[in-house]
């Protein structure tokens, strides 16, 4: 209906009688008196016609007992539940496996490569998996540099560790030292834990490094040049 009709049905006139052109103020009163009018407010809301939807959505379903509308709110609770649970668990999951960090790979204690091994491995026959991890790495860190391939630089990192021993050896063996390291800070700081795959990656990288020669001997790689 166009506007000139809102206001002639607003206004009582019939259309059969001489035109009526009104004023201003009588054609603003005119349409607040119809759009005022109850049919044009009887839209349902987004709520009401959700809720419908549901209830056509679950129509024909089991519903133990309960009223259709009943059912389908409990099942959309309970998706609702188990995707927030989900979301709970894996949250923590994925930020772990994304930890970067710029803490040192040793604490202050100074221990060399076989100490640091027989701590992985008591700890491995303890099932203490993490501290097997940890201890792993420190001691596949140290051989390096008892070996004189990385140079002894305080504070390195465990990406900076991976990165230099990359570049010492061939490119082979650079996935496993990432990967390597990610699974120790992880593990150290990230709040991971670890199981015997863990372990068991890291003393096969380890081992495969032991009988690797690097590509050169002569300068450590992460000393001054």
């Amino acid at each position: 209906m166009t506007a000139v009709g809102l206001l002639v049905r607003a206004s009582g006139v019939r259309l059969d009688g001489p035109p009526v052109t009104p004023d201003g103020p009588t054609a603003q009163r005119w349409a607040v008196d119809e759009l005022s009018r109850p049919e044009y407010h009887q839209r349902e809301s987004l709520l009401v016609r959700f809720l419908h939807w549901l209830g056509e959505l679950f129509d024909g379903a089991p519903t133990l007992g309960m009223p259709p509308g009943w059912a389908a709110v409990v099942v959309v609770a309970v998706v609702l539940a188990v995707v927030g649970g989900a979301l709970v668990i894996a949250g923590p999951v994925r930020r772990t496996r994304r930890v970067r960090t710029a803490r040192p790979v040793f604490d202050d204690a100074a221990r060399s490569a076989a100490e640091l091994r027989a701590l992985a491995d008591e700890a491995a026959a303890r099932g203490a998996w993490d501290e097997a991890v940890v201890e792993r790495f420190r001691a596949l860190v140290r051989g390096l540099e008892e070996r004189v391939v990385l140079a002894e630089v305080p504070g390195r990192t465990a990406d900076e560790a991976a990165r230099d021993a990359s570049g010492a050896f061939d490119d082979d063996l650079a996935p496993g030292l990432e990967s390597a390291a990610r699974t120790f800070d992880d593990v150290r700081y990230g709040g991971r834990h670890a199981g015997p795959d863990d372990d068991a990656a890291l003393r096969r990288l380890d081992e495969a490094l032991r009988a690797r020669a690097p590509r050169r001997a002569d300068v450590p790689v992460g000393a001054d040049a």
